[in-house]
């Protein structure tokens, strides 16, 4: 495991274990595939993995204007894996799908024709997101699991590649960038992996969820604002969903085995849904006669913060959906 310039290069089995190991306060609901398209596999030497990714970087900020390199992490074709930005920061991959999700850049083109992917990195791409769903407990399926392009380039909305889309992860990514390739091809071996093909329950009981509402939120080692920060996380930040584990006296404990509490000032309470329907309309006020901003499918979860009239406001989102085709669970 080597680190510099503020990003770790680790290989499969070193990844295992320190995700293992991380804190993380953010609540995670989506990993996402990709493909960097350029830097290839012709820009790769083999020892470069660090000069590739701060040109990503370079390039995300300067040309994009984001405040980081978008992705969370990069996996390379010697299936070595480098992280990105913090964890605890929503990703800048998929416009609209990117809160609660984990983004993946696979250094490579897979369109078919294209780049060939080796081996170790067949295995490092498989096993990451095996990891990454048993780590975070979500079930091995297309809503747990998406490709850039399945959604509007525009828009966010998820219309499974039918129209200006990016043909990313690639279209030959495990057999192709379609969600039954996906079902078919990719989601097996992340199952065999050990990608837990239903929810995994957390076993310490929840009692809500909570997003945040100051820019950057500070955990402490107690219930006290004159107690110390805690050292193995950063700062939760702006719209990211806590777990609630314990109140006291005005602060909320967001670890089921670490005692580290936030100040509950600076959260509002949300409810967990999932959706009911085939596709779920969204749309920019609480009502059918808004305009329509695009849509979610079944199954896939949300984070809702308030409630008008029988509609429902997603989690720093100006987005609203129906009601009545939800179903809470908390």
């Amino acid at each position: 495991m080597t680190t510099k310039s503020g990003f770790t290069l680790m290989s499969i089995q070193e990844f295992e274990t320190w995700i293992d190991a991380l804190r993380l306060a953010r609540t995670i609901l989506t990993i996402q595939e990709h493909h960097t398209f350029s830097p290839a596999y012709a820009q790769f030497n083999g020892s470069n993995h660090f000069a590739l990714q701060q040109g990503m970087k370079s390039y995300h900020v300067t040309h994009n204007g984001w405040s980081d390199i978008g992705q969370h992490f990069t996996t390379f074709p010697d299936g070595s894996i480098m992280t990105g930005r913090s964890l605890e920061t929503s990703p800048a991959c998929i416009v609209g799908q990117n809160a609660h999700a984990i983004c993946i850049e696979n250094l490579g083109n897979f369109d078919k024709g294209k780049d060939a992917m080796t081996p170790a990195h067949r295995d490092t791409i498989i096993r990451i997101t095996a990891k990454l769903c048993s780590r975070f407990h979500l079930p091995v399926n297309a809503n747990s699991i998406v490709y850039h392009h399945w959604f509007d380039l525009s828009t966010g909305e998820r219309n499974n590649g039918t129209r200006n889309n990016k043909t990313c992860p690639g279209t030959g990514f495990f057999g192709g960038n379609k969600v039954e390739d996906c079902v078919a091809n990719f989601l097996p071996l992340v199952a065999l992996a050990g990608g837990p093909v239903a929810p995994v329950a957390d076993t310490t009981a929840i009692l809500k969820y909570v997003t945040v509402t100051a820019s950057s939120l500070n955990i402490r080692t107690k219930p006290d604002a004159a107690s110390n920060k805690v050292t193995d996380r950063t700062a939760a930040t702006l719209g990211a969903v806590l777990r609630v584990y314990k109140e006291s006296n005005g602060w909320y404990k967001i670890s089921g085995s670490q005692e580290h509490w936030v100040l509950a000032k600076y959260t509002t309470e949300v409810k967990r849904a999932t959706v009911k329907a085939d596709t779920l309309n969204a749309r920019n006020g609480p009502g059918k006669d808004f305009e329509k901003l695009g849509s979610y499918t079944k199954g896939q979860e949300l984070f809702i913060v308030k409630e008008e009239n029988g509609w429902c406001k997603v989690n720093m989102d100006d987005r609203w959906v129906s009601k009545d085709f939800l179903a809470f669970t908390n």
